[in-house]
This record gives structure tokens, sequence and C-alpha cells, in this order.
């Protein structure tokens, strides 16, 4: 099976159904070795296209990964990641906002971890937690402190769906590229993840409390991203709804779909001038002696 980030892209104004996209789907790898050897291939040519971006200075790269918990996030970042030098690297984490994030707009806080031309900036969760867990609990939105006056339980929604595509267009015709990832999981194999988590004394840390209750909110949580993905999916920032179920699977697309977005950038290093050659010869001269 060949990947092709086209059968993972949701389409701008589409209606998603999750229970339309599978969990999983035939892998693209028949062994271990097999899944290796394919992932050791994308994370070289995206160390080699990242290099080229960094050199030419001209775009920043902006990849958002949401999910629900045990879907694979940390991990894909991690083995997709693998091979970028961390020069060109930002990863940023966003947990439940503090108090001064609080008293500024929703998208104050990522906003400042925006990455800068010439590199890769990494949101594990993002903006969209302000559509996806605000939403299922309405008591975070309660706690900042939007005014009576501007707050309509109707169209808040919307309204946030408004701001952050606009947010993305407005990166888009600046030279940031944006790329966003749902991690599609089955209930059953999140069952399973963290009963893992559970059992095995090392992975016991990844695991709380607030994981086991928010499964209760599943359904609530489905229907958030259902909203979410078809208000949000534009030809600027599109999302793809990667199946999940199969943690390799998951790496190796997530890591085709990054490499056709830097390769339709047609990146290469800048070109010297003549002057600059100039300089370069006589350099190499001194050099020599």
């Amino acid at each position: 099976m060949k990947i092709s980030a086209g059968d993972f892209r949701v389409p701008p104004r589409e209606r998603v159904k999750l229970d339309q996209w599978p969990t999983r789907v035939k892998p693209v790898y028949k062994s271990k070795e097999e899944y290796n050897k394919l992932l050791a291939k994308h994370t070289a040519e995206l160390n080699e296209q990242q290099e080229r971006q960094y050199a030419s200075d001209r775009y920043a790269v902006l990849l958002i990964f949401q999910a629900m918990d045990a879907a694979g996030k940390d991990g894909a970042i991690k083995h997709v990641m693998s091979g970028v030098n961390p020069q060109g690297c930002q990863v940023f984490s966003f947990k439940h906002p503090v108090a001064t994030e609080l008293d500024h707009d929703f998208l104050w806080r990522t906003t400042r971890a925006l990455p800068e031309r010439g590199r890769i900036g990494i949101f594990n969760r993002s903006y969209y937690e302000e559509v996806l867990v605000v939403r299922v609990h309405p008591e975070i939105l309660e706690a900042q402190r939007i005014p009576d006056a501007v707050l309509n339980a109707e169209t808040i929604w919307q309204e946030r769906y408004d701001s952050i595509v606009g947010l993305e267009q407005h990166l888009h015709r600046n030279g940031t590229r944006i790329v966003k990832f749902f991690l599609h999981v089955s209930k059953e194999e999140q069952r399973k993840r963290l009963l893992a988590r559970i059992d095995e004394p090392e992975k016991n840390w990844k695991i709380g409390l607030g994981d086991i209750r928010e499964r209760a909110f599943w359904d609530q949580y489905m229907h958030a991203y259902e909203e979410c993905l078809s208000a949000t999916s534009t030809p600027e920032a599109p999302w793809y709804v990667v199946p999940a179920d199969d943690k390799k699977n998951a790496r190796l697309i997530i890591s085709q779909v990054i490499l056709e977005t830097f390769r339709s950038l047609k990146l290469s290093y800048p070109e010297a001038g003549k002057e600059h050659r100039k300089a370069l010869k006589t350099m190499r001269r001194q050099l020599a002696k």
C-alpha cells in the first residue's frame, strides 16, 4: 500500500462523521524491519528538507497534533521528528491554562509560541483545545471571565472557529504552512492502552485519574471533534484524520503527509551572489596558505 496524503485529508466544508473514518487501515509495512526502513527513509528526507528550510529562511511550518488520551501523539512526535536537527525544531505542549493566560484572549498563549521562519513548530495540543475540552467542560469557559455582553452561548463555538480560521489564513499569507493531525483511535484501543499503562510499572507515570474520568465524555468529545474538523479544515490549513490504532502505521502516514507538505514548497539552498562568490574565493586563498 502506498501512502497518499489526500486519503486522510478532510476536504473543506465537508461534514465529518468520525464513525465513517477508520481507526485502522491496511498497514504499509509487512514487518518491523520494513517499518524501521521506511521510517528511517522518511526521517532522513525530512531532515534534508528542514535544512533547506532553515537555510532559505522563507517558510515556517507548524504541525498541530490533537487526539484523545493514549492515541499516540507523543510517540508520533518522537519517532517522526527523530532525525531533525533540534536547532530547527520547537515543540510546545499546552496543558490547562494558568492565571496569566486566562487573562488574555484564547489564542494568546499559543500565538507566542508560533515558529519563526526557517523552523518547524510542533504543538502537542493547541488552541484547538478551546473548542474541544472547553466545549465538553463548560466550567472551563466560565473561568475565562469573558464579559457577559460578548458571550453568546449559541454562537461562541462558531465565533471561535472563525477566529481560528482567520488566524490560520493570516499565518498562511505570511509564509507559515500549517498541517493539523487528528490521531483517530478507537475507544476499545484506548482502553487497552490505558490498561497497559496501569499494568506496566514503567508506564504508570503516563496515566492519572483524569484520564479515566474523561472516557465518560467520549461521545461528547467525538461530537466536538466532528464539529471542529468540519469547520476548520481549509485549503490553507487542512486537517488529516490519521488511523491511530496501529501506532507504527500512523507514524508512517504522518511522516508522509509532512514530507508532501515540504515537497510542495520546492525548497532549495540560497545561491551565492557574484560578490559573495568573489569574497569566498578570496577567503579560500587565505585559508589555503
